[in-house]
């Protein structure tokens, strides 16, 4: 019999609706019937990518003894992380503070009224490496809650109390200058791994926005050293395991320093803003290898995370299944040496081994390598290497697939419009910009209410039932934004603006200048969560402020820049102490300085050569943050059109900052110059 999740549209919960457990989506029900039946609330919060989750899943939640368990003394509430961040930034905050470390799957018991009293992540079913069972912590929670209320309500309430104690340090209302900016490059190169590329030691995440920081740090001041950082840390992801060598796109993460054995699963968020900075990493430095992942990491989100109504697909799995039956992490992209030779015959397998790093030994589990591009004096025809490539690629596709995460999350999307409009204007790939356009059609037909409110998820082109968070609005506006620069359709700049005024009204303190994660007219939690610091993706704060400052350089609105300018505060508070945890903050805090430039670009037509050759000049400068508006001379299309004529009946290009404008100019080359200076 399916539980109550049968009827939701996140692909996590579904895997869920034929467990045992009587599961509730997170909702007021269930906690009224927590208080009806007076029981706990055991909180189980995942996603669908998640090892450990379908681990936790399989041992426990598909147990009958143990879902009889849970059913008998608990009301058992499932959440999707990812349609509901809100929920588990809040508990998640809770699980860091009580325990020192938190993760997924998150495992939190709640008192009737959402108050957090007991806490963890994954528990196995039977006792091991210091852990309880999960059986055993049941029924101690059980116990507690039977023998000892006051107690739990004593903790309950502490923990509620020191939540609301903790607000974040702001630092006020003043955006980030040289001295913060440049302190925070010193703490990145303290933190730098030189012999591997990349910042800290293992597990190793692609630091996507960190590089973005020093592409436009070093576009900005000249610095070689943040280049330099940026480049080998790209090539050597680019050339490591993380990186899927056969059919292009990132995995989740490195368990290693030396990006060589991933995470498996992929995720849309990280090859969005990967494929981003491959191109802008092209931009700035021409590398064949930087255009080659940009182009294979677009190639991949389209063939392989695009849904069927034009949106982008949440993630792949990490396991699949290895042709035994067995679900096992990354069998679907793992070699040995005998599958090489059966895919390939003897001598290519051999070169193929040596071009990939596939040993022997393996340099995963039972003997498999994760294929790589390590460094080598040897040449290799590049012919036979494509074959090679292409003949891998089919027999893998013959392989069980990892699942797919089918759900579409606004903020992510907004994430890869962007991308894929910058990385198909770059590299004169149409097909990358439709990809992008159709995906905000779908934002804007299925996301967006009258109000221009957006929903947060959606599956089969129905929207979900959860309100969009500050990250939605921030990267949805900032894809928009990209899309209206690459394509001249001023509509895109308008609805980022719609997006954009709901942050004004709805997310922003009047006061501090300080964002929130949900909107004031959103579901009360026991706390209002707010994170400014970039993680996986940039946080609702700082794709707020990059958006805003966009959208002020488009149209010269002055709330919107003195927003942007007043959320950087956080920026100039943490950027100099933690600067790899606010890398597009820092991004953003570059824009501000360096204007941002204000690019209009006017011609006879937009299918005009020489307009053409203008417009991806300015889309090719290297100026942080720089804006683009391209239309027919007098065009109504964008503000930055406005009295910008011809120059003597040719196309011409018109650059402006800080409230200063270039003399327009017909040249490319000089219009280059203006954007790289």
């Amino acid at each position: 019999m399916p539980n109550r999740l049968a009827h939701e549209t996140s692909p996590y919960l579904l895997q869920h609706a034929d467990n045992p457990v009587d599961w509730w989506p997170w909702s007021e029900e269930a906690f009224e019937e927590a208080r009806r039946s007076d029981r706990p609330v055991l909180l189980s919060v995942g996603y669908s990518s998640c090892h450990w989750c379908h681990v936790m899943a399989h041992e426990s939640f598909e147990d009958e003894a143990t879902a009889d368990f849970l059913n008998a003394h608990f009301v058992n509430v499932k959440v999707d992380r990812e349609e509901r961040p809100d929920v588990d930034a809040v508990y998640m905050e809770a699980v860091q503070a009580a325990t020192g470390q938190g993760g997924w799957p998150m495992t939190v018991f709640l008192t009737p009224e959402a108050e957090p009293f007991y806490f963890g992540t994954y528990f196995p079913p039977a006792p091991r490496h210091g852990m309880p069972s999960f059986r055993q912590v049941l029924e101690g929670v059980r116990s507690a809650w039977t023998d000892r209320r006051d107690e739990v309500a004593e903790v309950a309430g502490k923990i509620v109390r020191d939540l609301a104690g903790r607000e974040i340090s702001y630092g006020g209302t003043e955006a980030p200058g040289e001295q913060e900016l440049a302190q925070a490059l010193l703490g990145l190169t303290r933190e730098y791994d030189p012999q591997r590329g990349g910042f800290g030691g293992a597990p190793k995440f692609p630091p996507s926005m960190v590089i973005e920081f020093l592409l436009r740090h070093h576009a900005r001041t000249g610095a070689e050293g943040a280049l330099q950082m940026a480049q080998d840390t790209g090539e050597r992801m680019a050339r490591g395991g993380i990186y899927d060598q056969l059919g292009g796109g990132f995995a989740r993460y490195s368990v290693d320093r030396d990006w060589v054995v991933p995470h498996f699963e992929k995720m849309l968020y990280d090859n969005a803003l990967l494929c981003r900075v491959y191109a802008h990493l092209w931009r700035a430095t021409g590398s064949d290898l930087a255009r080659r992942v940009a182009l294979e990491t677009a190639d991949f989100m389209v063939r392989e995370l695009r849904t069927e109504q034009g949106g982008f697909a949440s993630a792949l799995d990490a396991d699949s299944d290895d042709g035994t039956g067995r679900h096992v992490e990354g069998a679907y992209y793992v070699w040995t040496p005998g599958q090489l030779r059966e895919a390939l015959g003897d001598d290519d397998a051999e070169l193929a081994a040596r071009y990939f790093g596939v040993t022997e030994e393996g340099t995963f589990e039972e003997g498999a390598s994760v294929l790589q591009l390590p460094q080598r004096e040897e040449v290799f025809e590049a012919g036979r290497i494509a074959s090679v490539r292409q003949r891998l690629l089919e027999r893998r596709a013959s392989r069980p697939a990892p699942g797919r995460d089918d759900k579409v999350v606004a903020a992510w999307n907004g994430l890869a419009i962007a991308a894929l409009a910058e990385t198909g204007a770059y590299f004169d790939r149409p097909d990358l910009v439709e990809a992008a356009v159709g995906a905000a059609d779908l934002l804007v037909r299925v996301h967006l209410d009258e109000q221009a409110r957006l929903t947060r998820t959606s599956k089969d082109g129905r929207a979900g039932a959860n309100a969009g968070v500050l990250e939605d609005y921030g990267d949805v506006a900032e894809g928009f934004l990209a899309l209206a620069s690459v394509t001249g359709e001023g509509v895109w700049l308008d609805f980022a603006g719609f997006l954009l005024d709901h942050v004004l009204a709805r997310f922003v303190d009047e006061e501090s200048g300080a964002l929130y994660d949900t909107a004031a007219d959103a579901e009360r939690l026991i706390r209002r969560p707010q994170d400014p610091t970039d993680n996986a993706v940039p946080s609702g704060w700082s794709a707020a402020a990059g958006a805003l400052l966009g959208y002020a350089a488009h149209t010269g609105s002055e709330p919107h820049r003195r927003a942007a300018e007043r959320a950087l505060g956080v920026v100039k508070a943490l950027g100099p102490r933690v600067p790899r945890f606010i890398g597009w903050g820092l991004a953003v805090a570059e824009a501000l300085l360096d204007g941002p430039r204000e690019v209009a670009v006017v011609g006879p037509s937009l299918s005009d050569e020489a307009t053409k050759t203008l417009h991806r000049t300015a889309l090719l400068g290297t100026a942080p943050g720089a804006v683009v508006a391209v239309g027919a001379a007098e065009s109504d299309e964008f503000p930055l059109l406005a009295d910008r004529p011809l120059q003597q009946g040719a196309p011409a290009a018109y650059v402006c900052r800080n409230f200063t404008c270039d003399a327009p100019t017909t040249d490319p080359e000089r219009l280059r110059e203006a954007l790289s200076s």
